[in-house]
């Protein structure tokens, strides 16, 4: 016990005497300190499960419904750098959320694609998470933003996904 007080007091005496000398430097590192600690469940934005997909861990629906934008996109070919803006500004307009928050939810929605393997099964899997949290209460935003990323005709595989979706979430 008196070892692990001594190791204690070194520890603290060091600290003290580093943010004595670097008073700035002190205050920018326990104000990151504080910004991650409030930032890092939203950055998570699901909950660990043992031996379950990362899928089946989220807890927003609209980390779902942005998923599956962005599965949707990439269904037929790698999207155009004006697609994936285009997405964002729908996602922060329809999903009603702030330009760091559709970032997360983008880079989060590109992880859970891969985890699915492709773009297909991120749909389908994406869709039976998002019925799950919501019922069919994201179908019409859903809708809005599929409706409004695809520039042009729907291809096949995008009328098969769109198809997959009625079934998942209209059970």
């Amino acid at each position: 016990m008196p070892i692990i007080i001594f190791v204690l007091t070194v520890a603290g005496g060091i600290i003290w005497w580093w943010v004595r000398n670097n008073p700035r430097e002190a205050i920018d590192a326990a104000q990151d300190l504080a910004t991650i600690a409030r930032n890092a469940p939203r950055k998570l934005a699901f909950r660990k499960q043992l031996n379950a997909h990362p899928v089946e861990g989220i807890d927003d629906p609209n980390i779902a419904v942005c998923g599956i934008a962005q599965a949707f996109i990439e269904l037929d070919d790698l999207p155009t750098r004006e697609q994936r803006a285009h997405l964002h500004v729908l996602l922060r307009s329809r999903l009603r959320v702030d330009e760091d928050t559709a970032q997360e939810m983008e880079v989060l929605g590109r992880w859970l694609q891969t985890q699915c393997n492709g773009p297909l099964p991120a749909i389908s899997r994406l869709g039976r998470r998002l019925y799950k949290l919501n019922g069919d209460g994201s179908w019409e935003i859903l809708q809005d933003i599929l409706g409004s990323v695809v520039t042009g005709e729907i291809s096949e595989s995008q009328k098969e996904a769109i198809a997959e979706l009625r079934r998942v979430i209209h059970r």
